[in-house]
């Protein structure tokens, strides 16, 4: 481990996520994006897209580079684990694209591969970062709105390429794994709760075998959580927690930016007086690149852990599984 001031990071994987990665490292008072690790690097373009970074040819010579700390991991869904594993055990910190696995039971060799090298490893959740989250649990645990009896979410876009990986199974696409994910895990780290059991429908496309629509029902207990998600309607983003005194609303509350700007606005009961937050210079990949940073140069900020992992995908898991059996499935 260096113990120069900021960390190292190298990219597997150099698509067009790992460029937003990339604009959160540069932005960064702890991280340097030192090099890449591509299996096509004669491609054009590549270079001016990560400037400054050194290209390996292959995954593997960028894990076997001295000079990396910390490699992020942004290569189609069914890699992340292994190549997860890999780099822990070339002693590196991993900050790994969602979703780490498509089932919650392969998550446990990442844990063990993490516990056997003493190093960091975390699912890149940046939204557990952002400021507008970080208020929204708050407010919940403050009791803003009450007592919360009710949370309700929408991810969509629409995307029908079918060389694009959201529309290839073999990619690990779809629309759960891919943005399923966020009104899951945005609910379960707002409230501190976890989910009992799951209602869902799912429907396939016939033509790319992937997920492209469900709905969702899930039992917190004292709450419930309904959300729908689709690949391919219009855009659409949003996140409502509604109590017995008020309610807010989380605008564009995953891809703030693209999907709007970043307000949560508050509600009293009788809908007579709001609140509103704003957050404009927040830059979620940026956050997230810091907390982590400090985290594995042995700081206490909190990151998204492998036990969360663990706990989001088995929910993932369940939803799948009540859309195939039509009844409420429990979430083990």
């Amino acid at each position: 481990m260096t113990t120069e001031a900021k960390i190292r990071w190298g990219i597997i994987g150099p698509g067009g996520i790992a460029k937003s990665f990339a604009a959160g490292v540069a932005g960064s008072q702890t991280g340097v994006l030192a090099a890449i690790g591509t299996r096509n690097p004669d491609r054009p373009g590549l270079a001016d897209a990560f400037p400054g970074a050194r290209v390996h040819a292959g995954y593997e010579a960028l894990l076997a580079d001295p000079e990396i700390d910390a490699v992020y991991i942004a290569t189609p869904h069914p890699g992340h684990a292994e190549w997860a594993i890999k780099a822990a055990d070339a002693g590196k910190h991993v900050l790994v694209e969602k979703p780490l696995s498509l089932d919650a039971a392969d998550i446990a060799k990442v844990i063990a591969a993490r516990d056997r090298n003493k190093v960091l490893v975390s699912e890149a959740f940046m939204v557990t970062y952002h400021p507008q989250w970080l208020k929204a649990r708050e407010l919940i645990r403050d009791g803003a709105i009450g007592t919360l009896r009710h949370v309700q979410g929408a991810f969509t876009y629409y995307n029908v390429d079918p060389d694009n990986m959201r529309n290839r199974p073999e990619l690990g696409g779809g629309a759960l794994p891919d943005i399923g994910v966020y009104p899951t895990v945005s609910t379960r780290f707002t409230t501190g709760v976890e989910p009992k059991r799951v209602q869902a429908r799912v429907d396939f496309d016939p033509k790319f075998g992937t997920d492209v629509y469900s709905s969702v029902k899930i039992d917190f207990g004292a709450f419930e959580l309904s959300f729908y998600v689709s690949t391919q309607m219009a855009a659409r983003q949003v996140m409502f927690f509604h109590g017995d005194e008020g309610y807010f609303e989380v605008l564009a509350p995953f891809n703030a930016g693209a999907y709007g700007d970043h307000v949560i606005v508050l509600h009293d009961r009788s809908h007579s007086e709001a609140t509103v937050y704003r957050f404009p210079a927040a830059q979620q990949y940026r956050l997230q690149v810091e907390a982590f940073a400090r985290a594995a140069l042995g700081g206490k900020d909190p990151v998204f852990t492998l036990e969360d992992s663990v706990r989001n995908q088995k929910l993932i898991d369940a939803i799948f599984r009540a859309g195939r059996s039509d009844r409420w499935e429990e979430v083990v």
